[in-house]
């Protein structure tokens, strides 16, 4: 049959037929969650969310539950329609969150079946979720801690014209929140400790769950503070100086990503996908060191992934796509240089300049043994 007399839908699900016999990687943010903190004038207190601040609700359980019923329907003529651990793997960061987002898409990703049903009035089988430890990890925790140069390139951001620019139009509105919220201004500066991006994050969390809110936090204020959120993740990753930025950080999981690719395509691995349970900030700074990144926060249960395939004329290629909106097909992504299905070598060549060979090294660090994690890293990660 020749493909071009196929409709969309056909066309689509002979492409995933052709789909090499490994498919990496899934990078997805944990589902809907409580705030992370409050702010000083905040109307609600912690112990006004069940189980607290940074927990995953309902609401992202089910979010997580239909992605992975997504990728099952996906991927059914591909993935084992059982749990196989020599075919799948999947790893979290060390927060409740995403280790329960990650366990919550295993749910609809691998409903037992047959032989694997261990409990008929339960169709849920335990299936286990690789924690990274918060202070060994070094590929998912962005921003990546213990980089001195990174460090001196968000001083630079900070001062910038690229910055400076962006950020001058708000610099009225900045002096209007300090006292709204209660927060000293220069604890509102963007790339120091992200005080506004969690203080809009809150808001957020409580309109979304009908908590009441503040009486200056109008529909354009919010709206405001989620463009200035954005463009806080934005000046973390990129807006200066992107690629030397990626280098010491979202460029390090590219490496990953494209490594594990490379040995799919040499028949080294048995795995056909590996999954990463994540942060926004994860795939933000993914997507910069990609170029793929489209200004958005990225929502609960948002999902970057990546297809290998074998062309017909033995050529590897790889396909990306990103799923922020579940009553929408994923947006099928272009690696700018390249084509949408982009050569395997081409893909390599046009990400290179990206990786780092010595990031310790280009980091400045002193010592070449992984730092530990410092709470001020920690606490920007949604």
């Amino acid at each position: 049959t020749s493909l071009l007399s196929l409709n969309l839908t056909e066309k689509k699900s002979y492409r995933l037929s052709k789909l090499f016999s490994y498919m990496y990687a899934k990078v997805f943010r944990h589902g809907d969650r409580t705030p992370i903190v409050n702010f000083p004038t905040d109307l609600h207190k912690e112990s006004e969310w069940p189980q607290g601040f940074g927990q995953l609700t309902k609401t992202g359980m089910k979010q997580l539950f239909e992605l992975g019923q997504y990728m099952r329907k996906r991927y059914s003529n591909f993935l084992n329609s059982t749990y196989n651990r020599q075919e799948f793997y999947i790893q979290s960061t060390d927060y409740d969150r995403t280790i329960m987002s990650a366990q919550s898409y295993l749910s609809g990703l691998f409903p037992p079946t047959s032989s694997q049903i261990w409990n008929p009035e339960l169709l849920w089988q335990p299936i286990p979720v690789h924690i990274f430890q918060k202070s060994t990890e070094r590929r998912l925790n962005f921003p990546l801690p213990g980089c001195p140069h990174f460090d001196e390139l968000q001083n630079e951001t900070q001062t910038s014209s690229e910055f400076q620019n962006r950020i001058q139009p708000y610099m009225d509105f900045l002096q209007t929140m300090a006292v709204n919220t209660g927060l000293e201004l220069n604890n509102l500066k963007i790339l120091d400790n992200f005080q506004l991006w969690n203080t809009y994050d809150t808001l957020h969390c409580e309109d979304i769950h009908n908590y009441t809110l503040p009486v200056w936090a109008t529909k354009d204020v919010i709206d405001k503070m989620e463009k200035l959120a954005e463009l806080s993740l934005l000046s973390l990753f990129g807006l200066y100086k992107t690629e030397e930025k990626s280098r010491l950080q979202g460029g390090v999981l590219v490496n990953i990503i494209l490594n594990s690719i490379k040995q799919a395509a040499n028949s080294s691995k048995q795995r056909k996908m590996e999954v990463y349970s994540a942060h926004d900030t994860t795939i933000g700074a993914l997507q910069i060191a990609l170029n793929i990144f489209n200004g958005k926060l990225p929502p609960y249960a948002a999902c970057q992934f990546f297809e290998l395939y074998q062309e017909s004329s033995g050529q590897y290629s790889i396909e990306m796509h990103y799923r922020n909106d579940s009553s929408k097909d994923p947006y099928l992504l272009t690696l700018p240089g390249c084509t949408s299905a982009c050569p395997l070598e081409k893909f390599a060549e046009l990400v290179s300049p990206t990786i780092t060979e010595n990031w310790s090294k280009e980091c400045g660090r002193k010592d070449k043994t992984k730092g530990s994690e410092g709470s001020a890293i920690i606490s920007i990660l949604t």
